[in-house]
């Protein structure tokens, strides 16, 4: 269950102008905690006292953090599209050292299908493959005697396009994360390259995960 200071700065930071209004000191910390209230109390499912909102509201974060997060909502207007992706599959196979020609036949398939979607990340100790339903039948066949550590049906993806600059803008996907934390989204996997994010969720997650960061885009 959500904490006083918890459901009040989710609140706030739902408005960036609140938030760096209330860093300049521009608006009454008892009026704003009035305001609020109504909200705080639904969503504690309880009535709260407004002194403790007006607390809440003053041990927000500090103006060095807010200038961050000024700048990484800026960053965030100039995201590209989004492209949806669902029936994925998750597999985590132990590294061996056939592990990798089985992987290269399936990227071989995956070549001869346009419509088929595939990732691969390699670890030190271990090996993730996140694919379409078309691409499934294959990993049976290929990976037979591979070690299997971890699978995971029913997932949908979203890869976004990131701006260029963005390995020079700090905090960017730790803000991209928390509002999926905030929101209690598990995240099966997150991909990167230099210039895309794929964000794995659960099928019954994608609507939501969709609608937070088209949210933040705005």
């Amino acid at each position: 269950m959500k904490t006083i200071q918890e459901s009040v700065e989710s609140i706030i930071r739902k408005t960036p102008f609140i938030e760096e209004a209330l860093n300049e000191k521009l608006i009454n910390v008892s009026s704003l905690a009035r305001i609020i209230l109504p909200e705080v109390d639904k969503m504690l499912k309880k009535q709260v006292k407004v002194g403790a909102v007006m607390m809440a509201i003053n041990r927000i974060s500090p103006a060095s953090e807010l200038r961050i997060r000024k700048n990484i909502r800026k960053f965030t207007h100039s995201l590209g599209d989004f492209i949806v992706r669902s029936d994925l599959s998750d597999y985590t196979y132990k590294n061996t050292k056939s592990l990798l020609k089985e992987i290269a036949k399936i990227l071989t398939v995956a070549a001869d299908n346009n419509d088929s979607f595939i990732t691969v990340s390699t670890g030190i100790f271990e090996t993730n493959i996140v694919i379409s339903q078309r691409l499934k039948p294959f990993i049976k066949d290929f990976f037979t005697h591979e070690r299997l550590i971890h699978n995971v049906e029913n997932l949908a993806s979203i890869t976004i396009k990131l701006p260029e600059g963005n390995l020079e803008q700090s905090g960017f996907y730790y803000f991209i994360l928390k509002q999926l934390a905030w929101a209690d989204i598990s995240l099966q996997e997150i991909i990167s390259t230099t210039n895309e994010m794929t964000i794995v969720v659960k099928e019954e997650d994608i609507n939501q995960t969709f609608a937070i960061l088209m949210d933040m885009k705005k």
